[in-house]
């Protein structure tokens, strides 16, 4: 515990506000910029080849990095091979295919199909790949060789906010069975299209002012929002089906003075029926001695209150949940990061100040990448990407433990011990 010094996986040559791992093509995608202003900071998304060293270690290198012109990236989901990109008031959807060169020959992964052929790239504005786009990130060293690019093209774009003043698309999601395409923004509107046809199926008004966070169960059955207006509410369909009230159970703590942050459904290991919802509560307001933050983890199905814990008084601005529903990811606003075990809400990582300034978005590694083991010896691992540009990866190694052969073994000789010092003490004791 305490601080201490993580290494940087990755270093942009922008501020990062996303990242994601597609588990279909073993890439990590992150996003970022310096939006419209002329400041020369420019505004892409970056392809990284994510590979283990060792047992505990990890490097990443620049596959591709494609331009967002004046717009950048401010939250992204991927499914099936598309990006759903947040930049400004607008979703863009852009398709990418993974082409790996073999003996003048190229094979192409989208997440959905491998195809065989030569190997094409469609030029277009801001494709920037092989040593284009590594002149571009300024970091030539950092390029994978030939064999390997990326290709993206756009798709579509549909009006994801519709704020007269400053639009902006504060959250974007892809519904677990990737049928719908969710997005909330700072209109207070939920809009969901389905996906990939991209027909509007709803557009209703979910929260008064901005929706900060959003995720839906499994099956479509509910959908989960949190707007800045104190209110964490349950939807079926575009129908209100409850608002959730996390402070039932701690009267102490009085009303508004907390609001939700963010929301994640979650898995619960070995148990494949049962569903957890995790939630971030912060305060409204600061004062000089900081209240703390609360994670509340809540019953998936009847959204009542399980637990709730203080997770520190260090603000909370970005969560995340592992694949398996066993660990939970936390940023802050001061650019430390925490890893808590969901089921008691403990915590079991932490580095204070691991980045610069606040962490932006987090994302836990899959058990695999590609049908081969990306975790190594590792109990869990997580990216985390900050403003300060910066891509960091934190690992958790396996506990020790000993065989229960080897338990049983020692407990065995402690018993037989206990019974001859006993004998030699009290000679006829058995």
């Amino acid at each position: 515990m305490g601080k201490r010094r993580v290494p940087d996986l990755y270093r942009a040559p922008f501020p990062l506000y996303s990242i994601k791992v597609d588990p279909k093509t073993g890439l990590v995608i992150t996003a970022g910029g310096g939006g419209a202003s002329k400041t020369g900071i420019k505004n892409a998304v970056h392809f990284l080849d994510l590979q283990l060293v060792g047992e505990h270690q990890y490097s990443a290198s620049l596959l591709h990095s494609h331009d967002t012109d004046t717009r950048a990236t401010m939250n992204l989901a991927v499914g099936n091979g598309v990006i759903a990109a947040g930049q400004d008031g607008t979703c863009c959807l852009m398709k990418f295919k993974h082409c790996t060169q073999k003996g003048g020959k190229a094979a192409a992964k989208d997440g959905n199909s491998v195809q065989q052929g030569n190997a094409r790239r469609r030029a277009g504005k801001g494709d920037k790949g092989g040593q284009d786009g590594a002149a571009a990130s300024g970091d030539m060293s950092d390029m994978k060789d030939e064999t390997a690019h990326i290709s993206v093209t756009g798709l579509a774009e549909v009006q994801s906010d519709l704020n007269p003043q400053d639009p902006l698309q504060k959250v974007v999601r892809f519904s677990p069975d990737l049928s719908l395409l969710l997005t909330g923004g700072t209109d207070g509107y939920i809009r969901v299209w389905e996906f990939p046809s991209l027909k509007k199926r709803f557009d209703f008004k979910a929260h008064e002012g901005e929706i900060e966070d959003l995720d839906m169960s499994p099956g479509n059955k509910h959908l989960v929002t949190v707007g800045r207006d104190f209110a964490c509410s349950v939807w079926s369909g575009n129908q209100l089906a409850m608002g959730l009230k996390w402070n039932e159970t701690m009267p102490q703590i009085a009303e508004k003075t907390y609001r939700y942050m963010a929301c994640r459904f979650g898995k619960v290991e070995d148990q494949k029926d049962t569903l957890r919802l995790y939630t971030v509560q912060i305060p409204h307001k600061r004062d000089r001695k900081p209240p703390p933050c609360y994670l509340t983890k809540w019953d998936g199905k009847s959204f009542l209150p399980m637990l709730t814990a203080s997770c520190g008084t260090e603000v909370i601005s970005s969560l995340a949940v592992s694949d398996s529903g066993t660990f939970l990811g936390l940023g802050t606003v001061t650019g430390s990061v925490a890893i808590y075990i969901a089921f008691s809400l403990q915590k079991l990582y932490y580095v204070q100040e691991s980045h610069g300034i606040v962490v932006t978005d987090l994302a836990f590694l899959p058990d695999s990448l590609k049908g081969r083991n990306i975790k190594g010896n590792n109990e869990t691992a997580m990216l985390s990407v900050a403003v300060d540009s910066r891509c960091q990866v934190h690992a958790v190694p396996n506990r020790r433990s000993f065989p229960v052969w080897l338990v049983l073994f020692f407990c065995g000789l402690m018993v037989v011990g206990i019974v001859l010092l006993l004998q030699y003490l009290f000679p006829g004791f058995i």
